[in-house]
């Protein structure tokens, strides 16, 4: 029986640690689509379009002699960005079956254990939604003889839009963002890992009365996250592109499970002190 133990905690911990790793391969990866798009978004740019046009009509009057460079970087760039898209969808995947393990693996333990696996899969869950880009947004428009301008780029994450919100002065905006989405879910992500910890000390109790309290705005974090989105996107105009990227998947992996665990940890209060 305690080999089995011991061979069960250690299949636990190998799961959680690639679900840390496949976490930050998919960071990585979004982060250099991120930055290939942002590439793109430039030469795509009335400058850049006009160079491209120009070194076009150059390689013909020189019969090809002359390559088009602009043309060969942009679709290089197009490369990138699409081999490091599929790569971050697939890490991505590759986190969810970890995180599939890890969900059929904490069945097998007590309701303690349970709570215990999936309250480090939440944590972890919420850092890369954090750190993860949320959406990008592109503006553009169709100018006559260079086609579709862009007129505008950004990649939007929650850590990196607190920051641009502070300094554009949207102070009330910012602080909504920065509680609900970054302080409360991290407070909330610690307090019931520490509860489960000391869940036989006698002040433990009086946290059940908190975690019914709690599921009522558990939903809030998506809330947020989503008026978040509105928000950002709600400046660029008819011709605004929004696509949403791997963190908002973290994140709302997180929310799902955070429920989940403020229920167990309810229950094995309740069990333990009934």
């Amino acid at each position: 029986m305690k080999l089995l133990k011991v061979l069960q905690i250690i299949l636990i911990l190998t799961l959680l640690s690639l679900m840390s790793y496949f976490g930050y391969i998919t960071y990585k990866e979004a982060k250099i689509y991120e930055q290939q798009t942002s590439q793109i978004a430039t030469m795509s740019d009335a400058n850049g379009l006009a160079s491209e046009k120009i070194d076009a009509l150059t390689s013909i009057i020189s019969l090809g002699l002359v390559k088009n460079e602009s043309k060969e970087k942009l679709e290089e760039l197009q490369h990138k960005k699409q081999m490091a898209n599929k790569k971050s969808k697939t890490y991505f995947y590759y986190f969810l079956l970890s995180l599939g393990g890890v969900i059929l693996l904490s069945f097998t333990c007590s309701l303690r254990g349970t709570a215990m696996t999936l309250s480090f899969s939440t944590f972890i869950s919420l850092i890369y939604g954090l750190i993860n880009p949320i959406l990008m947004v592109t503006i553009h428009k169709n100018i006559e003889y260079l086609g579709d301008v862009i007129l505008s780029f950004e990649s939007k994450g929650i850590i990196g839009s607190i920051s641009k919100l502070f300094d554009s002065g949207e102070i009330a905006v910012a602080l909504t963002i920065l509680l609900f989405s970054v302080t409360l879910p991290i407070l909330k992500s610690l307090t019931l890992t520490f509860t489960l910890l000391f869940y036989n000390k006698s002040w433990s109790i009086k946290l059940v009365n908190f975690f019914k309290h709690l599921g009522k705005w558990s939903m809030l974090d998506v809330f947020v996250v989503a008026t978040f989105l509105v928000y950002i996107t709600s400046n660029g105009g008819e011709m605004t592109h929004a696509e949403i990227q791997v963190g908002l998947y973290f994140f709302l992996i997180y929310v799902i499970l955070s429920m989940i665990v403020a229920l167990l940890t309810q229950k094995v209060l309740q069990k333990y002190h009934s």
